[in-house]
């Protein structure tokens, strides 16, 4: 282990922040500043300070474990090894390839979840393969597709929204999810830009907005169509932009003048006076942005409210001009490279589609297969999971918690628990690897080098900092193994740099093109922007910025796409009043595995909790503290109550990371998007009933 500091990004969230890390003589890792990184520029929020504590062997898993008479118990890698690769073979003699599931990762790294796909569709054969990276941002991408014809986070750098002059932040409350982002929202107002924030809650980022909007939850798709009506009537629309950038605008614009004003403010309790304010911010400068993230995203229409919102930057002329456009706030770490390169259930390297017969034939020439053999798009995520135990036998898990962060989890975990066999790859013990018939412990972000895509489409090295726990191997290193015991003898190296320049191969000419980006020039330059095709980086030196000159559709216009409000799936009644919503604290991340093991992060954020304003508090009779249940038709949860101003009286918020009692995703709906399959969890029908003791 070498005492000098080695520059890497944080294992968390979308940021992708830049640390160093150096081991101290005490066998601990400090984390220190590193500056030079323009998305985090040092900063970093309580969990990337404190992610080497779970490095820890007090914390993480350090052998493998084989279930033995009901217990997991310690075994070897052999053992475990042989068992996992047993299982799934007889599970395929016996039923077919499709009751073996995979399911992956939004922080796996690109070559991880390249070979899982891999792994899925040549070693086992099955379509059955996705990722809890459909939970994230699929509605956006979704979006982003119909409109654009590609789909990146964002498609400008961070560094732009400073210098936009207005941005509407949509269903984020990034102080809390990404803390050291706020500085680009901050340094926008500073130089004379705005900021309006559209949440149910008075979030810490709403405290920051020059305005602030609280629709009802579910409603933010009738919002949006609200904004591009008085647009329209006010005269505001960019009609040479539109003309010569964009089609479909006639029905787009047809459906928005259904949703006048005042309509809209019934629908979403936003005044109309706001909605008029919103849109004079908005089209009085010359630049302006619309950013969204799970709050719009996570509803069963979600695709259709992130359309609506991009109609309203096309209509504008706000989209594939400078400091402009429509972005999406990616929360994992590694969510967008996640879903690239095949993972996804309907998708190849590349971003390529599994049921396009091109892109079938460039990846199957990479992997030396038949086209033929490689198996069509799969069930999405939730499907996938409702499926266990039925259609689905067996199932391959890494880097994943879904016992805590799927929608109706109590009815997930009894799927889980259903499976004739369940393997999962992890670092810690999560609740969903304590269900398994084997768990093997593998490598984490400071142990390893590979590569992970951030939220703007930089594509970044990280780079091991100390040696693993003996006894520890890699997520590649196991896909090799298993692989070779299932008859598949090459083709899963386990070098990450190996897996990809094998990668960059298999996206070359797709929409997603790392061809020309290598571990060499992304130490060099801090990270490449993809679409990269070339390595001269004179010729190209990657896209920081999309659309410029045209979107990625085959005329180069972009496309509106006209939508209409509809409610959501379930909307409150007598039984169930009330409406539900969820979302993170800072000091927590997704469904906790590892957080929760901070000592630092627990004293910060020790347990899940529901927030209530204060005229529903008096009705139940609730005081701070006081023990209160939230009822759905899926389940009940109880947590101690939070009484706030800063929530609409007819929502309550709780937070997801928790197992127990006090788990939000026991009540969350599952009803899925049509187009991106995204269930619906940040609105549902619910009743609050105080605990009586």
């Amino acid at each position: 282990m070498q005492n000098t500091a080695t520059p890497t990004h944080c294992p968390y969230c979308a940021l992708q922040c830049g640390m160093n890390l150096t081991p101290a003589p005490d066998g601990t890792v400090e984390v220190s500043e590193r500056a030079d990184f323009p998305v985090n520029r040092g900063a970093l929020c309580g969990k990337g300070r404190t992610a080497p504590a779970v490095l820890s062997s007090r914390v993480r898993l350090t052998s493998p474990l084989v279930r033995s008479g009901g217990t997991l118990v310690p075994a070897t890698w052999d053992e475990a090894l042989e068992r996992i690769a047993g299982e799934l073979s007889r599970t395929r003699a016996e039923h077919g390839p499709d009751a073996c599931g995979v399911f992956g990762g939004g922080g796996l790294t690109n070559e991880k979840a390249y070979t899982l796909g891999k792994f899925a569709r040549v070693v086992l054969g099955t379509s059955q393969i996705d990722y809890n990276g459909r939970f994230c941002m699929s509605s956006a991408a979704a979006g982003g597709m119909k409109a654009f014809g590609l789909d990146r986070g964002l498609p400008f750098p961070l560094e732009d929204i400073p210098k936009s002059g207005c941005v509407i932040l949509v269903g984020s409350n990034l102080a809390e999810t990404m803390p050291p982002s706020l500085r680009f929202f901050t340094e926008l107002r500073e130089n004379g830009g705005t900021l309006i924030v559209i949440d149910p809650r008075r979030t810490k980022t709403a405290e920051q907005a020059d305005l602030h909007l609280m629709p009802r939850p579910g409603t933010d798709l009738a919002l949006a169509l609200g904004l591009l009506h008085l647009v329209v009537a006010e005269g505001l629309v960019d009609e040479e932009y539109v003309r010569e950038r964009t089609a479909g605008w006639e029905d787009a614009r047809a459906a928005a003048m259904a949703h006048w004003p005042e309509y809209v403010e019934r629908i979403t309790g936003v005044p109309v006076p706001q909605l008029r304010e919103t849109v004079r911010m908005f089209c009085e400068p010359e630049s302006a942005m619309v950013l969204t993230a799970r709050g719009p995203e996570q509803q069963s229409k979600g695709t259709d409210t992130v359309s609506a919102w991009i109609n309203l930057c096309l209509a504008t002329g706000r989209a594939g001009r400078p400091f402009s456009g429509y972005g999406c706030l990616t929360g994992q770490g590694n969510g967008q490279g996640g879903r690239e390169h095949g993972q996804k259930a309907d998708q190849l390297p590349g971003y390529r589609k599994l049921d396009d017969p091109a892109a079938r034939a460039h990846v199957a020439e990479v992997w030396g297969v038949d086209p033929d053999s490689l198996p069509g798009p799969g069930r999405s995520a939730y499907e996938l999971l409702d499926a266990l135990g039925t259609d689905i036998k067996s199932l391959l898990l890494m880097g994943s918690n879904p016992v805590v962060s799927a929608p109706h989890a109590a009815h997930i975990e009894e799927r889980i628990k259903s499976l004739d066999f369940l393997a999962v790859c992890d670092v810690v013990l999560s609740e969903t690897a304590a269900l398994a018939d084997v768990v093997l412990p593998v490598t984490q972000w400071a142990e390893e080098t590979g590569t992970t895509t951030n939220l703007e489409g930089r594509v970044l090295l990280r780079r091991q900092a100390i040696t693993p726990p003996d006894g520890i191997r890699s997520d590649l290193e196991v896909m090799h193994e298993l692989a070779d015991r299932l008859g598949v003898e090459k083709g899963f190296p386990t070098d990450p740099e190996e897996v990809f320049e094998e990668l960059r191969r298999a996206s070359a000419g797709g929409p997603a093109d790392y061809s020309g980006i290598t571990y060499r020039r992304l130490a060099e330059e801090n990270g490449v922007f993809w679409p990269c095709p070339t390595e001269d980086t004179v010729v190209h030196p990657g896209t920081p910025r999309l659309f410029l000159d045209r979107f990625a559709t085959p005329d180069g216009r972009a496309r509106f796409v006209p939508v209409s409000h509809r409610a959501i799936a379930e909307e409150p009644d007598e039984e169930y009043p009330v409406l539900l919503t969820t979302g993170r604290v800072v000091a927590q991340y997704q469904s906790g595995a590892q957080t929760r093991r901070v000592d630092e992060l627990n004293a910060a954020a020790p347990g899940p909790f529901v927030e209530l304003h204060p005229r529903l508090a008096e009705r139940l009779g609730a005081a701070e503290g006081d023990p209160v249940a939230v009822v759905s038709r899926r389940g009940r949860a109880v947590a101690p109550a939070r009484i706030t101003l800063g929530i609409r009286p007819d929502t309550v918020f709780m937070p997801f990371h928790w197992y127990g009692e006090g788990r939000a995703n026991t009540l969350t709906n599952p009803a899925l998007d049509p187009t991106s399959r995204m269930p619906e969890f940040k609105a549902c029908a619910v009743r609050v009933e105080a605990v009586k003791s």
